[in-house]
């Protein structure tokens, strides 16, 4: 079996790790630590700049870019080939840099751990145990280590002693409020804890708040929780615990080693999806192209490699050139626009097109639905029924425990029903009315706290006033069984109803110089419960109902109670189900637990290992997921989802580690950037769908005239100025408004949508071309001498910029632009339609092989036009950009 030190005694553990509590010998430490390595956090070598440049090349975004400089340079296109090779060059660096980054996050995470620890160690058999201070790099596997206030925990230990030890987890857990440790005698069972609030570990990350305790090390370097938290590499303990055999272990081990193993892997996001796709559809095109046109050429006409040069333009049409510049810019302005009006940094610029397409959001419950923060609820006596003193006693308890206890931080608890008394009770709370006698605090072993006070009025007596867990308090009150289980029946239905419930007992000694111990809190009389929920967050609610009206799901995946996250959710108007507990789907497998992830809205008790995979099955169901998350247990759900999603102030490698970076934890800002990312999302959908349709029509055309006509249709040098033209007006998407419809749903560039777009389109625009064609023969008698194939080449490069301008104006955004906003995009396609009619009256026009045209073509290609106009406004109905 997995070696798990929480389902052992203490005295098992000792065994099994061949130690004591009198420490190791200094011998058997050396020799452990030749055989498990010094303990620090797994590092790798990381590649040079050269090579990272050239891994960058295998990219097929860039090889796309990369084919079609090669293919510029061999019609001799020498600007057009310059051009897109600083494209690749710049693509290239800009990657090579956010691995860069990515690498010195993992660096950044060595200041989290410790530099030197205290150790309990024998120089010889026979002697006595002595503490004293080593590098951090030195402590082993068997190990006794001493901690005290303020002190880093080094490695991962099993707790031995303990006296008031709590626990700062926040750089693993993202909850703010400190953790009570304690040695526990008997195994853990799982079912109350899991992950990092297990009472008896203490993890590598965390600190020391206040208390002093004793353990020993079960774990170092690769093997922590810490390092499988951030993603050590090969040689951490996940990836041997995978390579076990199957016997070995149980089904959820090798589950969780699964699931551990794949969020560190490099993910495919959206983007790339999209993208990739996109760009293996084009990369097919054009290495199919050349060869059809010179095989269709030579069995038809006879031609042979002069018609060369035509079909690699025609390869070269049929590329949208413009796509890195548009999306670069696309994403670049609404990152510029987010990081300016909502202070939402775009780390990954991919990472605004997912947003767009995101249509599930998990998030945690504290800090995002709530404000990590208790508020009272209500406080109720032993019927039931609403007692202002009840709340008075408790905030007796908590305000001279604070004071006479001398706690190292305030606890939430004590806080909140300090404040709901100076706020609720008709007087607050005086301070003088009760004189302080004593006050014992918090155990999380006993789990209650007393306070001890004199009141003036009642000389020669105290009041012991006692506040804790519900069993724990009734458990010392005198009471017969029917009111033990009526008053147990009625905290538990609190409870159930997501509710901290506390309760309250007093008892009255007389007044004595001796010190109070836990044995005087007996014979209590029972006062009443006080229940404490969370704090909602002001925004969650509206920024809830914007996300569902955007048609974004939110899943809930939170290490809380599920009665706790259940009731914050009906809080804020998200239905919340039928909760799910982790431990209730370490049996199922991937299939099976996506189908409830697409059922279930909550899920609690989740460990880091848990929420990671929530997100991948999500994800491999066709979602494309967000993460929201602040601290080191959420990095495997963050690698592990499309976007990974931060707060400004979440440790510094979840930062990171995330793409977007909030200005708070608060899913306002989130939509804000969720809809950023749609806009810009519909910006690069438009222009690949209107550039790729029209390409594709003027390559099927292209191609048919090739065969009908015994000349080319186009010179290869008019080919790749009309793409030049052409190119320099799609420019215009990057800036375009989007119609605010296109932003009420999630938008995903599907590569399969768009090859249905392109190809009827495609096909509309070829016929509009091949009446042209018609046009032409019959205006200008195009055969074979030069000048007619001069006006049928003039012609068909005037015709075709003036439907891509029409393309432009007509698809954008749907059947509302044939209306017409003045924008970047109807002024560049005026320009293109100007330079297609005039540029061929032009020396330039001359240069290139043009020839006037008759008078009688203008009308003629004026009726193609609008028959071709009336097409796109019918097909184009109801369809957006």
């Amino acid at each position: 079996m997995t070696w798990a030190p929480e389902r052992q005694t203490p005295l098992q553990v000792l065994r099994a790790l061949d130690a004591g509590p009198r420490g190791l010998l200094e011998s058997e430490a050396d020799a452990r630590l030749a055989l498990h390595g010094e303990n620090v956090l797994p590092t790798r070598r990381p590649p040079s700049w050269p090579l990272r440049f050239v891994r960058s090349l295998r990219d097929p975004f860039t090889a796309v870019l990369a084919s079609l400089a090669l293919v510029s340079a061999a019609v001799a296109a020498w600007g057009t080939a310059s051009v897109i090779a600083v494209l690749v060059g710049v693509s290239c660096a800009l990657r090579a840099a956010g691995e860069y980054r990515a690498d010195r996050s993992a660096a950044g995470l060595r200041e989290l751990v410790a530099t030197t620890a205290t150790v309990v160690r024998r120089s010889g058999p026979d002697a006595d145990p002595a503490p004293r201070e080593i590098p951090v790099d030195q402590v082993v596997p068997g190990d006794v280590i001493r901690l005290g206030p303020g002190d880093l925990v080094p490695a991962d230990l099993r707790l031995l002693r303990a006296t008031g030890l709590t626990m700062h987890q926040a750089a693993l857990t993202g909850e703010s409020a400190p953790a009570h440790k304690y040695p526990a005698d008997e195994p853990s069972s799982g079912g109350a804890f899991t992950g990092f609030d297990r009472p008896e570990l203490c993890f590598q990350g965390s600190s020391v708040a206040s208390g002093s305790g004793t353990g020993v090390v079960v774990a170092t370097g690769a093997d922590t929780r810490f390092a499988l938290a951030y993603g050590s590499r090969p040689g951490g303990a996940w990836l041997r615990w995978g390579r076990r055999r199957a016997a070995d272990t149980t089904p959820g081990d090798r589950r969780a080693a699964r699931a551990a193993r794949l969020a560190y892997e490099r993910r495919t996001t959206a983007f790339d999806r999209s993208v990739y796709g996109i760009s293996w559809i084009l990369i097919r095109f054009m290495l199919l192209t050349p060869p059809l046109v010179l095989m269709a050429n030579a069995a038809l006409r006879g031609r042979g490699l002069e018609t060369l040069p035509f079909a690699v333009a025609v390869a070269v049409g049929l590329t949208p050139e413009m796509l890195p510049v548009i999306v670069t810019t696309a994403l670049a302005r609404g990152a510029a626009t987010l990081a300016r009006t909502h202070e939402v940094i775009v780390k990954r610029l991919p990472a605004l097109h997912d947003l767009g397409a995101v249509d599930v959001v998990c998030v945690d419950k504290t800090g995002t639905l709530t404000q990590d923060r208790p508020v009272l609820d209500r406080a109720v006596d032993a019927r039931g029924a609403e007692d202002a003193d009840v709340l008075h006693w408790a905030a007796v308890n908590s305000l001279w425990t604070l004071q006479l206890a001398e706690m190292p931080s305030t606890d939430a608890l004590d806080e909140a029903l300090l404040d709901a008394a100076a706020t609720l009770l008709p007087d607050g709370l005086d301070a003088l009315e009760y004189d302080a006698v004593a006050a014992l605090p918090f155990d999380p072993v006993r789990r209650l706290s007393t306070a001890v006070v004199r009141t003036p009025d009642r000389l020669g007596s105290h009041t012991l006033v006692v506040k804790g867990a519900v069993e724990d308090v009734l458990e010392r009150c005198t009471l017969d069984d029917g009111e033990r289980a009526r008053i147990t029946a009625l905290a538990a239905a609190q409870a159930d109803d997501g509710l901290r419930v506390l309760a309250v007992a007093l008892a009255e000694r007389p007044a004595r110089t001796r010190a109070y111990t836990t044995a005087d809190e007996r014979g209590l009389s029972f006062r009443g419960l006080v229940a404490l929920r969370d704090a909602t967050a002001e925004t969650a609610a509206d920024a809830l109902t914007a996300l569902a009206r955007s048609g974004v799901a939110v899943k809930v995946l939170t290490g809380d109670h599920p009665g706790t996250a259940a009731r914050a959710c009906r809080e804020l108007g998200l239905a919340p189900g039928t909760p799910v507990t982790a431990e209730s789907i370490d049996g199922l497998g991937d299939a099976e637990l996506a189908a409830l992830a697409a059922r279930t809205t909550v899920f609690a008790r989740c460990t880091p290992e848990h929420k990671a995979r929530i997100v991948r099955v999500l994800r491999e169901q066709g979602h494309v997921t967000g993460f929201l998350g602040d601290g080191v247990n959420d990095l495997p759900a963050l690698r592990a989802s499309d976007v990974g999603i931060c707060p400004r102030d979440a440790v510094d490698v979840a930062r990171e580690a995330a793409d977007v970076v909030l200005a708070a934890k608060d899913l306002t800002s989130l939509d804000h950037a969720i809809a950023a990312g749609r806009r810009s999302g519909s910006t690069i959908a438009g222009y690949l769908r209107i550039t790729l349709s029209s390409n594709f029509g003027n390559v099927i055309a292209m191609l048919t005239a090739g065969l009908l006509l015994p000349f080319l249709p186009m010179l290869p040098a008019q080919v790749l100025v009309q793409n030049l033209c052409f190119d320099a007006a799609q420019l215009a998407f990057a800036y375009d408004r989007q119609d605010p419809a296109s932003l009420r749903r999630p938008l995903r560039l599907a590569p399969g949508e768009v090859l249905r777009f392109v190809t009827g389109f495609g096909l509309l625009n070829a016929a509009a071309d091949l009446a042209t064609f018609a046009v032409l023969a019959w205006a200008v008698h195009a055969g074979a001498d030069a000048s007619g194939q001069a006006s049928f080449h003039t012609g068909w490069f005037t015709e075709n910029l003036l439907t891509q301008a029409l393309v432009m104006v007509l698809l954008r955004t749907g059947r509302g632009a044939v209306a017409g906003r003045l924008g970047p995009v109807p002024l560049a396609a005026a320009v293109l339609a100007t330079v297609g009619l005039l540029l061929p009256l032009t020396p330039v026009g001359a240069a290139l092989g043009m020839a006037a045209l008759p008078v009688v073509y203008y009308p003629l290609l004026g009726v193609v036009l609008a028959l071709y106009a009336a097409g796109l406004g019918w097909c184009g109905r109801g369809r957006t950009g």
